[in-house]
């Protein structure tokens, strides 16, 4: 385990239950508790394992839980996005087979040594010419004798005009200085590769569309041959007031604009879905301890699980715990725990007109940057963790959605 994994998961002793109201009246829990879905994560990944037309590396920054490892590698998910050295030796103590990409652009020497030769990492991606000169000399074996066997991935700057979250202004390398990269790249890569990030939550297939574009123009300018197109993450889940396309619409459009492009034909095909394998994993029981008009002060919070709704005002599903409350919805902000006037989260979520203290209230679809973002500011971020049977507030796997795009409205011919 590493440091301050226990603060991210609580207890590790896990208990079934049937759904989130039957943990509420076994437990009647005094501090936040997470529940864990390990049949929605197996569902996504074997989504993905099945059905995109490539190779799925897990973003392991999304949710690092050990459990959540472990559910995904048995569900068809080998390889994975690491970002730190700290996850490197995370996942290859949790999965000793797993296939580990080194994904982050800027990375520290010492972390690349030693992924490469105490963990076996060959894949490592890059956007200047001076990550790749320290790539190159870390991972040389003592005699300066360079590596053989590396596969090195460019990363390229790509909009996230089509995103909920920007991820266009810290990494990648600009599409006039790419051709330059690659060939240097390329002389001293056994696999070379093209990657980008359209950014998180990404609400059209559009934006793949867009960024390919961007790869087939630094293809051509390099005239290099490339042996992987990683088209990133940005793959979206379901949150109040967004509704994105089936994820197999995604899917097509980036294999017809994969098909496209100026590469050899035993060039792979790869993407690295964080939110999409594990949103629908975690959701969490929160408690009602004031009631301010319509404030709710709740026991978890920015410094917690519920970080983006606080800092990017994501609004997570809620649905209120307590039997007998009306059916008329009113529409609420919450504050966390902490001292910090920071620790607010505008929303609006949409509870119960007569919810009151002591009421609880479950918060879904936060297995993704929600569980791993808690801290123990003010002495919060206790709490346990228990997995629980039903589904999860929305998804993208089960079958049941109704297509976004269609609308009710009729059109008569006549």
């Amino acid at each position: 385990m590493l440091p301050g994994q226990q603060a991210y998961w609580g207890s590790l002793e896990l208990q079934n239950y049937p759904d989130a109201l039957s943990v509420v009246r076994a437990l009647a829990p005094d501090e936040p508790v997470i529940l864990n879905r390990p049949h929605a994560a197996a569902r996504a990944a074997r989504f993905f394992a099945e059905k995109f037309p490539g190779k799925s590396l897990y973003a392991v920054k999304a949710n690092p839980s050990p459990d959540l490892l472990e559910v995904l590698w048995a569900s068809g998910i080998t390889h994975y996005d690491v970002a730190s050295i700290s996850e490197v030796r995370l996942v290859r103590e949790t999965l000793p087979e797993a296939v580990l990409c080194y994904m982050h652009p800027v990375k520290p020497a010492s972390a690349i040594a030693e992924a490469y030769k105490v963990h076996g990492v060959r894949t490592f991606s890059l956007d200047s010419r001076e990550e790749l000169d320290k790539i190159v000399k870390a991972t040389a074996a003592e005699d300066g004798t360079p590596a053989a066997d590396l596969r090195l991935c460019v990363r390229l700057r790509v909009s996230s005009d089509y995103s909920e979250l920007s991820l266009a202004s810290k990494f990648g390398i600009d599409l006039a200085d790419a051709g330059e990269l690659l060939q240097a790249t390329r002389q001293v890569a056994d696999w070379l590769g093209v990657c980008f990030h359209v950014g998180s939550q990404a609400m059209t297939p559009f934006a793949y569309v867009q960024a390919m574009e961007r790869v087939r123009a630094a293809i051509v300018d390099a005239s290099v041959t490339v042996d992987i197109v990683d088209v990133g993450g940005g793959f979206p889940s379901i949150y109040p007031g967004m509704e994105p396309p089936p994820l197999g619409d995604y899917f097509d459009v980036i294999a017809r604009a994969f098909e496209s492009l100026p590469v050899s034909y035993s060039s792979e095909l790869w993407c690295e879905p964080g939110r999409a394998l594990c949103a629908e994993y975690n959701s969490m029981i929160v408690r009602v301890e004031k009631r301010r008009d319509d404030e709710l002060y709740i026991n978890d919070g920015a410094y917690g699980a519920l970080y983006d709704a606080a800092h990017v005002g994501w609004r997570f599903p809620v649905k209120c715990l307590a039997e007998g409350r009306v059916d008329a919805l009113g529409t609420y902000s919450f504050y966390g725990p902490t001292c910090d006037d920071a620790d607010y989260m505008e929303g609006p979520f949409l509870l119960p007109a007569d919810i009151q203290p002591g009421d609880y209230i479950e918060v879904g679809m936060l297995g993704a940057y929600g569980a791993a973002m808690k801290t123990r500011f003010n002495g919060f971020g206790t709490g346990s963790v228990v997995t629980v049977d039903d589904e999860p507030m929305a998804s993208q796997y089960r079958g049941d959605r109704r297509d976004p795009r269609q609308s009710d409205n009729v059109v008569s011919l006549r």
